[in-house]
């Protein structure tokens, strides 16, 4: 935390203020939401053309936001956490079923998945009632990400106004501040080709120079679906090959990486699931229950007892009627034979 001045008897005339030293520190693992597409607490756009699987895509990081499983299939969400949304143009049983499918791909229970949407007709993010609404919403749920989908059907501004759409973004940017979350806000680009993909965003310029992340669909020359990446502050990887393919029976559709060439992932920026359960655990002296493991650690229950059965199975850890604990190491002269348990990496 910041440490700002002290009271002055100048009442509120000065704005909190503190010395760069003592400004927050980001550990490495705190950068990223989704490692490398989406940073933790950043700003940003889904952009592309209609119909390239945009909604598939914002839909594809809030399930693995709030189940902890990677993003199509890849991608390590660091910073797991509740996921809220809102899709403007889908009726809700379009969107649970769109939920539904990520989730038998992923092989999730539905009833389980933290992730929570929003049920409003309509949500005018320029009226103030429904910025207070919007606002009210997110304190009660701190989510971790907020889908906004798509801006278009969000407000009724000129969206070439820079005027208009500022005073909109600022209003997004105090949400990501106020409530330390992500915004993602699915948008359209225009048939111009430019430098940049953000450039090319519908309407005014201020939206590109708005967003911390961009994530951008587009098919190439030999319409092959691709996504590309925009990030403020971190390099931007190589673009990569989609496509949207479901089951034979059409069931479980996803978004799914083409072939084996993905951004290179710095995996030792974030510790795995596996070393986080056993961090935990050597934190206590005693057992820990799984449900205050889940809680701490942040992740879905079938996730964790999946690691949990792993990291048994290796013998790093022990199971008790009071909980999971580290298991002992063994005396190097023991005479049983037994080894000493082995992490699993």
């Amino acid at each position: 935390m910041a440490v700002t001045t002290p009271p002055t008897d100048r009442g509120d005339t000065l704005l909190p203020v503190a010395l760069a030293a003592h400004l927050a520190v980001h550990a490495p693992q705190t950068q990223w939401l989704v490692r490398p597409l989406w940073g933790r607490a950043a700003v940003g756009v889904i952009g592309g053309q209609p119909k390239l699987g945009k909604s598939w895509l914002g839909l594809s990081l809030a399930v693995s936001v709030a189940s902890a499983t990677p993003c199509l299939d890849r991608f390590p969400v660091d910073n797991p956490g509740r996921a809220l949304v809102y899709l403007a143009e889908d009726a809700l049983p379009m969107v649970r079923a769109r939920i539904e499918s990520l989730c038998q791909h992923h092989r999730l229970d539905i009833a389980d998945l933290d992730l929570h949407v929003i049920t409003a007709p309509s949500l005018r993010l320029d009226l103030e009632r429904d910025q207070k609404r919007l606002a009210a919403t997110l304190a009660d749920l701190r989510p971790a990400l907020l889908l906004l989908d798509p801006l278009i059907r969000l407000h009724r501004c000129e969206e070439n106004s820079s005027t208009e759409i500022s005073a909109l973004l600022a209003y997004l940017r105090e949400l990501q501040r106020t409530f330390d979350l992500a915004v993602a806000v699915v948008h359209h680009v225009s048939k111009r080709t430019r430098a940049r993909p953000g450039q090319a965003l519908r309407g005014s310029s201020d939206l590109h120079g708005w967003l911390d992340c961009g994530a951008y669909l587009a098919r190439d020359q030999d319409d092959q679906l691709r996504l590309t990446l925009e990030h403020r502050s971190a390099p931007d990887p190589d673009p990569i090959p989609l496509a949207l393919v479901s089951r034979p029976d059409g069931s479980a559709t996803h978004l799914e990486v083409v072939g084996a060439t993905v951004p290179t992932v710095d995996t030792a920026a974030a510790p795995s699931l596996h070393d986080r359960v056993l961090a935990s655990l050597r934190k206590s002296s005693r057992p820990v229950p799984r449900s205050v493991l889940r809680r701490d650690l942040k992740i879905q229950n079938q996730r964790l007892g999946t690691v949990l059965a792993e990291l048994e199975a290796a013998r790093a850890i022990q199971r008790s009627d009071h909980g999971w604990q580290l298991t002992p190491l063994e005396p190097s002269g023991d005479r049983s034979g037994a080894t000493a348990p082995r992490t699993l990496l």
